[in-house]
């Protein structure tokens, strides 16, 4: 838009919107609503095709739903449940997913999977509809609603796989995938790739093989002879997911990275962990002796809630906070593991992973 004429309406546009915004004080986040106002004039100043102007509207208009359907759930930690569609009922794996997440309800969790057949029906049937989440994908082949969640107010069809992998993982706990084609094997590398680099998580990635099935073992070792041995990856980046056979143990792991972890967020350059429970001073020695190669400076130390989150939900934990340097993930996942095994936490506690 480069006229006179277009110049003006945009100007008053910007105007009008500064206004509205100053005329409610009260509006909660209110500098996110201008920003986002303002991206969008400034867009509309801009020489972009009509193609570019679809794009962003279907994909607001995707995150409008999830942002939405999710909000009523957001004190309730959920599992993404990834693998193929083309797996029947019969087969061990579709079997093992069932159970895995009527399993994963019955400590607490909510389940959503890509809302279509195979191993997305199985967690749908295991957790049962009022348990589950679809996030289903505009295909022309092979993604149709499966009967459990089809209808269901909790099912979503996304225009764009991007919008819908940034439900997935924004509003997971945990991921467990199985067996799966190209789309699991995409989500498998986007959990490692986005867990690597600190955009995702820190939360557990389970891959779960049915008994006397290898696929998630043999990517496993394709993970550890071609990657870590060739220096691709770090040593310490397996770190980032378990690879099991058995389903206890996937339990097991999901409880725990819970039991005295909560969650974490950056103020500032400052990562804060949240705990459960309080650790001891002699705790923190420990942590500070094993992990001190990851810290930027300074030491990891014991702090309440800082200013910054004054507003936060979490205010009343306790925290430990450190200058994390944002490289060594798969080593923030193994001090993550040395917390959970310190704290006192009692057994009626560590029975709730799921407490948000």
């Amino acid at each position: 838009m480069n006229s006179d004429a277009s110049l003006t309406t945009l100007d008053s546009l910007q105007a009008d919107i500064a206004e509205l915004i100053d005329r409610l004080p009260s509006l909660k986040h209110r500098q996110f609503i201008h920003q986002a106002l303002t991206t969008i004039l400034n867009l509309a100043d801009t020489e972009i095709e009509r193609l570019d102007w679809k794009i962003l509207t279907a994909a607001l208009t995707d995150m409008e739903r999830g942002f939405k359907l999710f909000y009523d759930y957001r004190h309730v930690r959920k599992i993404s449940i990834f693998g193929s569609a083309r797996l029947q009922p019969e087969h061990p794996a579709y079997q093992m997913a069932l159970e895995f997440s009527h399993a994963v309800t019955q400590m607490g969790f909510m389940v959503i999977t890509g809302g279509g057949a195979g191993i997305m029906q199985a967690g749908h049937e295991g957790a049962g509809k009022e348990n589950s989440f679809g996030l289903n994908i505009q295909l022309p082949f092979e993604q149709q609603a499966n009967p459990v969640i089809d209808g269901d107010a909790k099912l979503i069809n996304f225009k764009y796989f991007f919008t819908r992998k940034l439900f997935f993982l924004k509003e997971s706990d945990a991921v467990a995938l199985f067996a799966g084609g190209f789309g699991t094997q995409d989500e498998a590398f986007e959990c490692m790739t986005l867990s690597q680099t600190g955009k995702f998580g820190p939360v557990p990635l389970i891959l779960i093989d049915h008994p006397g099935g290898d696929y998630w073992h043999s990517w496993s070792n394709y993970i550890n002879q071609q990657l870590v041995n060739n220096g691709l990856v770090s040593p310490d980046d397996p770190s980032l997911y378990t690879v099991t056979n058995n389903l206890q143990v996937a339990y097991d792991v999901i409880r725990n990275f819970y039991r005295v972890y909560h969650s974490s967020r950056y103020v500032g350059n400052q990562l804060v962990i949240r705990l459960r429970e309080d650790l001891s001073d002699d705790q923190v020695v420990e942590l500070n002796d094993s992990f001190s190669d990851i810290l930027v400076s300074g030491t990891i130390y014991k702090s309440q809630a800082l200013p910054a989150e004054a507003q936060d939900e979490t205010f009343d934990l306790p925290r430990l906070v450190l200058h994390f340097n944002q490289r060594d993930l798969g080593r923030l996942y193994q001090m993550i593991s040395m917390i959970n095994n310190m704290g006192i936490v009692t057994e009626e506690e560590a029975a709730h992973p799921e407490r948000k």
